[in-house]
């Protein structure tokens, strides 16, 4: 299909320039590399240059038109896009203040800027000094991502996939910068998490200990907050088990003095009142 039909499928036909500039990045991919290798095939490379065009040109570009044009899904067309802007060494320019208005965080703009500049001196004094001057923060990444960890951070809602394919790169990359920015830049860019430990937790049964109506016994259990009714029952038990305790001594005594005297029979009605004796436990 030939590149201005394509431009005049996405109502981008009347810009003339806009067409010159996609032939000629459609004949730097030729000429670089082949696209088929990233799996970019004909049809989507001239639409993904005429997208890039648009964009150096400002002009309006309809990407959802775009995809359906390509046969592609979502996905894989900002998977190739990425894959062939930075094939072609193709940097988008993200402006933080442009940022907050599109995703509707203006109030952001501040705290994206402070934390980018403290991320870049710290990232800086981390190399060695003859990789410093090489260093480069002009790609879009950068401002992306911290854009989108300072509202994490003030808990504002931002749709990543959207940041990612803004910005022209992938989430691969993404994330190893936002790892790299909450590791230099915890305090700035980092949310702190609270794990419950089960030997911290173990400290705040002293403020049961304080309570009049949490106290333990000293023979054992706690009152509880039903009332009166439960902590009676407890009671009641523990004098049951204690009753039965002493039952149980006699009993072992009384056999080892009978040992003691000889064997003898029970007759029907002493084992009967030996029965009525033992105490009912609970």
């Amino acid at each position: 299909m030939d590149l201005s039909e394509i431009a005049k499928k996405l109502g981008l036909s009347e810009s003339k320039n806009l067409i010159r500039k996609a032939a000629e990045l459609r004949r730097l991919c030729d000429v670089q590399f082949d696209s088929s290798i990233i799996g970019v095939g004909e049809v989507c490379k001239a639409i993904i240059c005429l997208e890039i065009a648009a964009t150096r040109f400002q002009v309006i570009f309809d990407r959802q038109a775009a995809i359906r044009l390509s046969g592609m899904s979502e996905k894989a067309y900002n998977r190739s896009f990425n894959s062939l802007q930075n094939s072609l060494g193709v940097k988008t320019k993200l402006d933080i203040r442009e940022l907050g208005i599109q995703f509707g965080c203006v109030r952001l703009i501040p705290f994206v800027r402070n934390g980018l500049s403290l991320y870049k001196e710290r990232f800086l004094a981390s190399l060695p000094a003859s990789r410093r001057a090489t260093a480069d923060f002009t790609r879009p990444v950068f401002t992306a991502v911290a854009f989108y960890l300072c509202a994490k951070k003030h808990k504002l809602k931002i749709d990543k996939l959207k940041l990612i394919e803004v910005c022209g790169t992938s989430e691969s990359e993404f994330k190893c910068v936002s790892t790299s920015m909450k590791d230099l830049c915890h305090d700035v860019f980092g949310i702190s998490k609270e794990k419950k430990d089960p030997r911290v937790v173990k400290g705040n049964r002293d403020l049961l200990d304080a309570l009049p109506e949490k106290r333990k016994f000293e023979n054992g259990g706690y009152l509880s907050d039903d009332g009166a009714e439960h902590s009676s029952y407890k009671k009641r038990k523990r004098m049951d088990k204690v009753a039965y305790e002493e039952w149980k001594s006699s009993v072992i005594s009384s056999n080892d003095k009978n040992k003691a005297k000889g064997p003898c029979k029970w007759s029907r009605q002493t084992r009967l009142n030996f029965l009525k004796e033992v105490p009912e436990t609970a």
